[in-house]
């Protein structure tokens, strides 16, 4: 984590239009209660992060998330990586696959598939764009929309990775963050 403690700080969620739906499934999460700083924000944000974790983005939710991971992780985003490897593991990840997810592509045991979305997203953050052999190769395993969601998943989770970093918002309650994210 790079912050230990909040630059904006989580309100109690009261905006009921916004945290109804999210109320059945538990407690607010942190980063929604920070987002709540800002509801006009929180909207439109929840709504894209819907497309992205919902049914309508033709990624696998595997796929998604082994994007979402290494993302989180070249963000070094402790809170993202920690509250997604449960996400993963949910969506078929196993726990040799998130660990392996943090040394990328080359790491052995990867599919010709997955290692392609692992190499795109390191494009993307490093270049923010996907080089021709790294494209050519995600074509030969995903169609035009499935790369264009690849695109906006590595997008949409650099971003929640920025402001997760930035607005400082900490683990929830009972998180433990990973070893190799300490100190970033």
């Amino acid at each position: 984590m790079r912050l230990t403690t909040p630059r904006v700080v989580p309100v109690p969620a009261e905006q009921r239009e916004i945290v109804e739906p999210m109320l059945a499934r538990g407690p607010i999460l942190n980063i929604f209660r920070t987002l709540l700083t800002h509801p006009p924000a929180a909207k439109a944000f929840l709504v894209w992060g819907g497309y992205i974790l919902g049914r309508k983005c033709t990624l696998l939710p595997r796929e998604r998330e082994l994007v979402i991971l290494r993302t989180g992780f070249l963000c070094r985003s402790g809170y993202e990586w920690t509250q997604h490897v449960p996400i993963g593991r949910r969506a078929g990840l196993t726990d040799n696959e998130i660990t392996r997810i943090k040394l990328g592509a080359d790491a052995p045991g990867w599919s010709e598939a997955d290692a392609a979305l692992l190499r795109a997203t390191d494009d993307l953050h490093r270049e923010q764009f996907i080089t021709e052999p790294v494209w050519a190769e995600l074509a030969r395993h995903f169609g035009e929309r499935q790369r264009m969601d690849m695109v906006f998943t590595a997008g949409q989770y650099t971003q929640v990775s920025m402001l997760l970093n930035s607005f400082g918002v900490q683990l929830d309650e009972g998180q433990v963050l990973d070893p190799d994210l300490r100190g970033f």
